[in-house]
């Protein structure tokens, strides 16, 4: 017998045991499991298997199989779900499956415009239609808030000045040899004493020896 659900997304995930269904929203994908309902003629049919199981081990100890046991084996080759479930079990089966529909149907709701089965979180209450077709004001509101404030962020940060010192791309060169010294106390070249003497007019830096400030011209 064909199911027929007040929605065709959902999975059935009855067992010999029991049965219990799953529906699923038609928007987010989350599902409902429905309560387990335990089948009344479980342990009748356990029973019946057990006696089949002992009298296909005895007929393969003979050489032989008993009809039950090529059933059994011509039923896994099927690889049908319920193949082989009694009557019983199938109409109780199907009385499960529209008590499961009842429970299920009240975690959803059917949007009247794009005609969706969805769930409670899907579902805007104060339009009445599910979120896709109205968004929540308030959500909408909290997720444009949130992106001015990142666009405001990366804008302060990039016009920010990070760097605030100076560059000073000028070599100092040695009063003794006259070659490049290098940036320590002295000369990489002749060993010479690097002391920097400060000009009295525009206060920059000069390699001791200098006559005149590299910078204003000042005579030192």
């Amino acid at each position: 017998m064909t199911l027929q659900a007040f929605t065709d997304n959902f999975a059935d995930n009855s067992t010999d045991a029991g049965f219990q269904f799953t529906f699923f929203c038609d928007n987010c994908r989350e599902g409902y499991k429905t309560k387990f309902m335990e089948s009344k003629t479980y342990s009748k049919g356990k029973l019946l298997k057990g006696i089949g199981g002992l009298l296909s081990a005895a007929a393969q100890l003979t050489g032989k199989y008993s009809l039950g046991y090529g059933v059994e084996r011509g039923a896994d080759v099927i690889g049908e779900r319920f193949e082989g479930q009694s009557p019983d079990w199938h109409k109780e089966h199907d009385e499960s499956f529209e008590k499961s529909q009842n429970e299920a149907k009240g975690h959803f709701h059917r949007c009247p415009k794009c005609t969706k089965w969805v769930c409670e979180n899907c579902w805007n209450e104060q339009d009445g239609l599910c979120v896709e077709d109205a968004p929540r004001e308030a959500v909408e509101v909290a997720s444009a808030r949130a992106k001015k404030k990142v666009a405001d962020i990366q804008d302060k940060a990039a016009n920010t000045k990070v760097f605030t010192g100076e560059i000073d791309s000028k070599q100092t060169l040695c009063p003794g040899c006259g070659k490049p010294a290098g940036e320590g106390k002295f000369c990489n070249n002749c060993g010479a004493p690097l002391d920097q003497t400060k000009c009295p007019k525009c206060g920059a830096k000069n390699p001791a020896g200098t006559r005149f400030c590299g910078e204003c011209g000042k005579k030192m």
